[in-house]
Parts: structure tokens; sequence; C-alpha cells
């Protein structure tokens, strides 16, 4: 079997060493040659794949990506020159247009405006107007103006939202002729409002409006337990308002369990309820009165709670807010509480001492949270978290990429039985082309995935990995720089691999044009 195995390996090596000879003349008659063999023309999917992969590949020239506009939604996704933008603000297929609110990152407020204000059809100015307000986008001084007065209470709405309206058109929507328009605008525009106009809105004929505005007003003004048992507001109130004493104290002592926690989040209740509620008898409701800022380490300390390691958590934003903040970093990196010291891990520079304290801490997810956030983290510490971590989606790069991950000294990993660690190897600045070779014959699929990624990888090394049994491996060996153009060929035709070669930085510009000269006219058809 193992005879078999290597006769296997030897012609891969042989083909592969034939693939790579190719002079400058059979390159161009390879080109030359593309679309001779496509018998009809190329499948629906291949002509798609090829259209995306010319959307993803950075080397499409900019005509060409504003002829990809309706052919490929991956174009809207990539930072766009402007003249590719103004196409797609006035594209006639409406899907475009709301694609490229949705995700196009760099749209400038006069952008937007055009986008906004050329639809015609309420329905569609409200979806990008929605767009506009979750995506925090800043839009000029015409279209808040007449996205404010628009006939729909609905684009209304949704201009309340928008992040940087104007307070004067903010506070001029509470008084809309819509009540759901007026409770919106009232829960921002409260802290702008004088006296006459709050009033009004605690007397708006709208049980909706009025719900709102007792809201604002009690976060200044205590509330009683008549108002509490009285009005809708109950649950919602319990975490934010602030509550007369009398009814902190029945919540604290007679509420639901839902209440009791609700009320544990409460930044106005009193120290002593506060303490009342760290020894209730749900662990959920001390779970949560454990992460109040309010507490000092040791009455954190002191209440007994129950944390999953494993569970997914997100920063405290208290702690966020004191980032800059060394004392309360160095109080805080101490805590009993795994969230706060994963917290303040987030910042983005900690003092040394700091530094040091977590980079040793027993949570290793407080070690991740460094690696990720952290420019002081050490490189000792970064090396632990890479043999266990491989990057998340918001930081795919960490810890590999993290400026203080070590550059030298990693020769010594390249016999490392641990894949991982082996792989760091061609990192050194002393590492060589061969043993770029020889890691892309490695038994370990990440090592040979290591490999497949590397500039230094031989032409043919890339050709024969493009036969390797894992599929990441393979698409990194087609993105080598140096394949040559009947390899290219074949990655074009292949339903599989289409979209993979269309990206390829190294596809002749004459070559994108026949492959959007191909998709063009097919796409027409199927309008």
């Amino acid at each position: 079997m193992k005879g078999g195995t290597d006769k296997l390996r030897e012609w891969q090596e042989a083909a592969a060493r034939a693939a790579c000879q190719e002079s400058p003349h059979e390159r161009a008659a390879a080109w030359a040659s593309l679309f001779e063999v496509l018998g009809p023309g190329p499948s629906e999917r291949v002509r798609e794949s090829w259209a995306h992969g010319l959307a993803l590949n950075p080397s499409t020239p900019d005509d060409l990506c504003a002829r990809l506009i309706g052919l490929s939604h991956y174009l809207l996704w990539r930072r766009l020159p402007a003249a590719v933008v103004e196409a797609a603000i006035v594209h006639p297929e409406r899907k475009v247009r709301q694609l490229l609110a949705e995700v196009q990152p760099c749209l400038t407020p006069e952008q937007w405006t055009r986008l906004i204000l050329g639809e015609r059809e309420t329905r569609h100015r409200w979806i990008l107007t929605l767009l506009a307000a979750d995506r925090r986008a800043e839009l000029t001084d015409t279209a808040y103006e007449q996205l404010a007065a628009d006939p729909s209470a609905h684009v209304r709405k949704e201009a309340a939202r928008l992040h940087a309206l104007p307070v004067r058109i903010l506070a001029g929507l509470t008084a809309d002729d819509d009540a759901s328009v007026r409770a919106l605008a009232c829960s921002r525009a409260w802290p702008h409002l004088d006296t006459s106009a709050r009033r009004g809105l605690l007397q708006d004929p709208s049980d909706k409006v009025r719900m709102e505005a007792l809201f604002q007003h009690h976060q200044e003004h205590p509330m009683p337990r008549s108002v509490f048992e009285t009005e809708a507001l109950k649950d919602g109130a319990v975490d934010t308002c602030r509550l007369e004493r009398g009814l902190a104290e029945h919540l604290a002592h007679h509420g639901e369990p839902a209440q009791r926690r609700a009320l544990a989040c409460n930044p106005h209740l009193d120290p002593d309820l506060v303490g009342l509620l760290a020894q209730d008898a749900d662990v959920n409701v001390r779970s949560v009165v454990a992460k109040r800022s309010d507490l000092t380490e040791e009455q954190r300390a002191g209440i007994p709670i129950v944390f999953d390691p494993r569970g997914h958590s997100h920063s405290l934003d208290w702690v966020t807010a004191l980032h800059e903040d060394p004392e309360a970093m160095r109080r805080l990196a101490s805590s009993s509480h795994p969230l706060v010291r994963r917290s303040v891990a987030r910042a983005r520079h900690l003092p040394p001492d700091v530094v040091e304290l977590l980079a040793r801490d027993d949570d290793r997810v407080v070690q991740l949270f460094l690696a990720e956030s952290c420019d002081d983290a050490p490189a000792d510490m970064l090396l632990r978290v890479w043999q266990w971590w491989t990057g998340s989606l918001t930081t795919p790069d960490r810890p590999h990429g993290h400026p203080n991950f070590p550059r030298r000294d990693l020769l010594r990993y390249a016999d490392e039985q641990n894949p991982r660690m082996r792989q760091l190897a061609l990192d050194d600045p002393d590492s060589t082309a061969e043993l770029v070779e020889r890691f892309s014959r490695d038994s370990d699929e990440e090592v040979r995935h290591r490999a497949a990624s590397d500039p230094r990888l031989t032409p043919e090394s890339a050709v024969r990995l493009l036969d390797d049994p894992h599929e990441r491996v393979r698409r990194a060996a087609a993105r080598h720089p140096g394949l040559p153009a009947r390899v290219l060929i074949r990655l074009l035709r292949d339903t599989d691999t289409a979209q993979l070669a269309a990206q390829h930085p190294a596809l002749p510009i004459p070559v994108m044009e026949q492959l959007l000269q191909r998709i063009e006219p097919a796409a027409g058809a199927m309008a």
C-alpha cells in the first residue's frame, strides 16, 4: 500500500512540474484558448462564480466593478471608489440600492442623502432611513429636514432615530401628528425639552406617549407606588427609573424574581437595598448585583454566585468607561469576579503591573481578551494563547497578528510535535524557502495550509497542493501568485473553483473583460 502511495505522490510531483513549464508564448496561447473548449458556454453557476470572484478581486479595475453592480452582491461589501458608489446609487434595481445602504462601509452624508431622497416609493424610503438609523449614518441637513417632514409616519419615526439628527428637528418631532413618532422622539429629545413641552407629553392623549414621558420623568423624579401600580409601567420601570423608597423596599422584599433581578440593575438603588439583594435567595438576583459598578471589590467578593467560565460574556459597560483610568484598572484587575477582570483585559492599553497580573490569570478567557484587545499583551502569554486559539470573527488575526507576538527565535519549533507551534518556524526571518517546501509536505493540514499561504512556496508545490485532501489548503494554493495560466484556466472552468480563480491577483485585465462579457448577456437574458 505504501508503494502505491509513493507512486501517486511521485506522479503528482511530476505533473505539477510539467504544468509549470510554461513559456511566455505558451502562457499567451493558453489565455487565448480560455473559452475554446466550453462548448455552448459556461454554466449559469460558473458565470455566477466568475461574477463573485471578480467582485472580490482587488485588481478588478473600477470600470469593470461598475459593470458588476447587480451581478454580484459581494461587490458592495468592498470599500468602493466614488464612481462605483455613484453607479450603485442610481442603479435601477431596488435590491442593489438597499444592499448598498446595508453594507457599503464608506457612504458619505451626501451619498446617503441622494440614496434615500431618490426613492419615490414610501416603503423603500422608509427601509433606507431605517438602515441609516441602524448604522448611525450621518446625513445632510437637507435630508434631515425632508425626512422629518415626510408624508409617511413610518419614515418620520425612523428619522427620529437618526444618530446626528439636529436637536431642533428632534424636538419638533415630539409634536408630530402621529403618536408613535411622538413617543420615539420623546425618549431621545427629553433632556433638551423645556418644562412646558415635557408637561405636554406627560398629558398626551396617547397612552404610549404618556408612558414614555413618565419613564423619562422618573429618571429624575422618584416614582411613587401609586403611579407604579396604576400605570402600565411595571416591568420596564424597575431597572431604570428612580423609585420612591417605599416602592423600592416593597419590591426588594416582595417582588417576583424577575422584578428583583430588574431592581438589582437599578443604578439609583440605596446601598442597604443593594446589600439586601446581594443575599437574595435567587442566585440570578445575586449574580446581577455582583456586576454592579457601585460595589467595592470586598463587597463583590462576598456575594455568593455561580459563574460558568464557558459561557459567552460581554464587557461590562462601566468597566469599559474606566479603561483610561490606571488606578481603576489596578483595582479591578484583582477583582474576584471573572467578568470584571475580562472587561479590564479589553482595554487598549494597561499599566505594566496590570498586564503582568492578567497575563497569569487563572481564567484563560482573561488571557484571550488581553491577547485580542490590549496592545501591551506580553509575548510569552500570546504564545500560550496561540496554542489553543485560532482567532475570532471580530479579531481573526489575534493572537498571531499582535504586534508583540514573537517573530524571532522561532526556528527552534521547526520539529515541534505540536503543529500549531511547528508552523511558527516560517515566521522567523531566518527561515528558508526550503523549510516552506518541507512544510508543504507536512502530515498536518494546518502546517500545509501555512506553507500554501507563504509567498516563497514554489509554483510547482502550489499546483501540487491544489489536489490536497483539505479544502482550505487547496484554496490557499489557488491564490498563489505564480500559478501558470493553464492551471488558472482549469480552475476557471471548474464549478468548484471558478470563483476562487476569478479572484486571482494575476488574472490579466483582458481576461477579466472576457469573463464579464460572458456574464453580462446571460444576466440580461435572465432578467
